[in-house]
């Protein structure tokens, strides 16, 4: 049986946390900056957690994650 792939795309979108939950970056961060306030570009820096549901779909993309 071949080695399961990892997603590379996935791989560089979201992170595996220590205790197995997955972190992602929240999105409208890239550009316009102009036009966003300070306060939401101070909580666009942080980092956001997937929900449950969805982090069991994300585990098949990051199989050694």
């Amino acid at each position: 049986m071949p080695k399961m792939k990892t997603n590379r795309a996935a791989a560089k979108r979201f992170k595996i946390t220590g205790k197995g939950r997955v972190r992602r970056s929240k999105c409208g961060g890239n550009h316009g900056m102009q036009e966003k306030s300070r306060k939401r570009l101070r909580r666009l820096r942080n980092n956001d957690m997937v929900h449950h549901t969805m982090a069991d779909r994300l585990a098949l993309l990051l199989p050694n994650g």
